[in-house]
């Protein structure tokens, strides 16, 4: 009789003891919705303030760039003014010689065209002396121009120094040129300028003019002759 209840299968396995622990994973909890949009409600805050913060401070460094550089074109304009008004009424001279040449051969101071010529803070004393109304360190120039030679001695001119109208006179500016009487055409002129210029310190009251060994020799046409000083 054959036994039904044999079987070549290798017995089931046995299930673990229930005594042992087991670690057991839970899931964390989802962040709820409320939670959720009150940190994108703070982010959306936290961008938005930096975004003004940004424009604020652009606008601010523009705004101040601009007044600055207002301040200085304002500031820059104001010193140009100030500087040309400053030369505007900076005291000076230039004279021009009378016309009118002398015909009696004489030494003597040349006389200055008071009407066409130009001065600023200096008055003028008989028209041959100029008078210095400020103290101060002057240029003085002049140019004398010859006509004519003199056969005995070289063409010379001088500016004259003296502290008023009644003191004595000093020579503080000389020059000379030459110009031989018997060279040359009817038909070309013979002509030579004595150039002189230098700084003077002057006082109030001191007095200049031109003197010359002969006022027939001086060439009177327009821009030839001329006298003149500025204040430095």
């Amino acid at each position: 009789m054959i036994n039904t209840y044999q079987t070549s299968l290798a017995p089931p396995p046995v299930p673990p003891r229930l005594s042992r622990s087991h670690p057991v994973l839970i899931p964390a909890p989802l962040p709820s919705s409320g939670h959720s949009k009150s940190l994108i409600r703070f982010l959306v805050g936290v961008a938005l303030l930096h975004l003004f913060l940004s424009i604020g401070g652009f606008i601010y460094l523009y705004h101040n760039g601009k007044m600055e550089k207002f301040h200085s074109t304002e500031g820059k304009a104001a010193y140009l003014s100030s500087e040309k008004q400053e030369v505007s009424y900076k005291t000076l001279a230039r004279m021009v010689v009378d016309q009118k040449a002398p015909t009696a051969t004489t030494s003597g101071y040349l006389k200055w065209d008071i009407k066409h010529s130009l001065r600023r803070g200096i008055n003028y004393y008989h028209n041959s002396w100029l008078t210095i109304l400020q103290s101060g360190d002057y240029y003085v120039y002049s140019r004398v121009t010859f006509s004519k030679g003199d056969s005995q001695r070289p063409l010379a001119s001088r500016v004259r120094l003296r502290k008023n109208d009644t003191a004595e006179e000093k020579t503080v500016m000389q020059a000379f040129c030459s110009l031989d009487s018997n060279s040359g055409s009817a038909s070309i002129p013979r002509l030579c300028t004595a150039t002189q210029g230098e700084v003077i310190t002057l006082e109030k009251g001191n007095q200049l003019s031109v003197w010359v060994q002969d006022l027939s020799l001086v060439d009177y046409e327009e821009g030839a002759t001329t006298f003149g000083m500025y204040k430095l």
